[in-house]
C-alpha cells in the first residue's frame, strides 16, 4: 500500500472511531460516569499517553515566551472544548452532535475575519449564514426533537464546543509552524489537565466503580485510547501524506458514520429537524470552503 493510500485509510478510521465516540460516549454518560468526570479521566490517560510517545519525536525544548500560547491552546483545544463536548453530548442525541461539529470550518472562517481580519466575500458570508441557521434549528427545536427536554441546551454546548475548537485551530497554527507536534502536545494537555481537574474531580468521586460494568470499563478505554490519543495519531499519519483540504473532507464523513452507528444501534433516528438542519450546514460549509476557480488565459 502506497504512503497516500495508507494516509487515506487512516483519515477514514479518525472519522470512524469519531463516529463511534458519540454513542459509546453516551453509553457511559451519564448513568455510570458524569461528563466532567469522564472529561478528568479522558485527559489523564490521553496525557500520560502522551509523555509515554513523547521521547520517539525530536528533542526540542519550548521557548519560554510560547507558554502563554500553549496555555491558551490548553483552554481552548482541551479544556473549554472537551468539557462543553461532553456536556452538551450527555443532553442532545448522537445525530444532532455530529451534524453540530461541521460547523467549524464556518467557525473558523468567522473568527479569522474578527481576529485576523481576513476580507469576507459575499458568497462566504451567505454559507455563514446558512450554516448557522442550520445550528440554530437545532438549538430551538432540539427540545421537541431530541428526546430530552434539554436537547436544545446539549446542542448548544456542543456549539460552543465547535467555537472553542476553532479558537484552538487558530491559536496553535504558529507553535505547529514552530515545532513538532510532539514536542508540544504534550504541554498543551498537561496544561488542560490541570485546567479540568477542578471541575471533574468531584464528580469522578461519585463513580461507584464496582458497579460499572465491564463492557463500560472498555468503552471508556476506547474513548481515552482511540478517541483521543488514537486520533491525534492517526492525523498526523495523514496530514503528513495529504494536504490540508483533503483531510477537512473527512470531517463531512463524522456525521454520516456517526447517524450509521447510533441508527444501526437504536441509539438515535432521524427526523425532519435534523436532516433540514444538516442540510442547511453542509449546503453553509460548502459555500464557505468552496474557492472560484482561476480564469485562464489563452496564450
Amino acid at each position: 500500500m502506497s504512503r497516500r493510500n495508507l494516509a487515506l485509510v487512516a483519515a477514514t478510521l479518525v472519522s470512524v472511531i469519531y463516529g463511534l465516540t458519540f454513542t459509546i460516549a453516551k453509553e457511559v454518560m451519564p448513568e455510570f460516569v458524569k461528563p466532567f468526570g469522564f472529561i478528568l479521566l479522558r485527559v489523564a490517560g490521553a496525557t500520560a499517553l502522551f509523555w509515554l510517545v513523547a521521547p520517539l519525536g525530536p528533542k526540542e525544548k519550548i521557548a519560554w515566551a510560547d507558554f502563554p500560547r500553549i496555555a491558551a491552546a490548553a483552554l481552548f483545544g482541551v479544556a473549554l472544548n472537551m468539557l462543553t463536548f461532553f456536556k452538551g453530548l450527555s443532553l442532545t442525541t448522537p445525530i444532532s452532535a455530529a451534524v453540530i461539529m461541521v460547523t467549524t470550518p464556518i467557525i473558523v472562517l468567522i473568527l479569522s475575519a474578527i481576529i485576523v481580519r481576513e476580507q469576507m466575500k459575499l458568497q462566504k458570508a451567505i454559507g455563514i449564514l446558512l450554516g448557522l441557521g442550520g445550528t440554530l434549528l437545532l438549538i430551538l427545536f432540539g427540545k421537541s426533537v431530541g428526546g430530552s427536554a434539554q436537547a436544545g441546551w446539549g446542542n448548544l454546548l456542543v456549539f460552543i464546543n465547535a467555537v472553542s475548537y476553532g479558537l484552538y485551530l487558530i491559536v496553535v497554527k504558529k507553535l505547529m509552524d514552530k515545532y513538532n507536534a510532539f514536542t508540544f502536545v504534550k504541554w498543551i494537555y498537561t496544561f488542560g489537565l490541570f485546567m479540568v481537574i477542578p471541575f471533574g474531580w468531584n464528580e469522578l468521586q461519585l463513580v461507584n466503580w464496582p458497579q460499572v460494568p465491564t463492557s463500560v470499563g472498555w468503552e471508556i478505554g476506547f474513548v481515552v485510547l482511540f478517541s483521543t490519543f488514537g486520533t491525534y495519531l492517526l492525523n498526523l499519519l495523514s496530514m503528513r501524506e495529504l494536504n490540508p483540504t483533503t483531510v477537512a473532507v473527512f470531517i463531512y464523513l463524522q456525521p454520516l458514520f456517526a447517524a450509521l452507528i447510533a441508527i444501526g444501534l437504536g441509539k438515535d433516528e432521524l427526523n425532519w429537524v435534523k436532516l433540514s438542519a444538516a442540510l442547511l450546514i453542509f449546503l453553509g460549509v460548502y459555500l464557505v470552503i468552496q474557492k472560484k476557480p482561476t480564469a485562464s488565459t489563452d496564450n
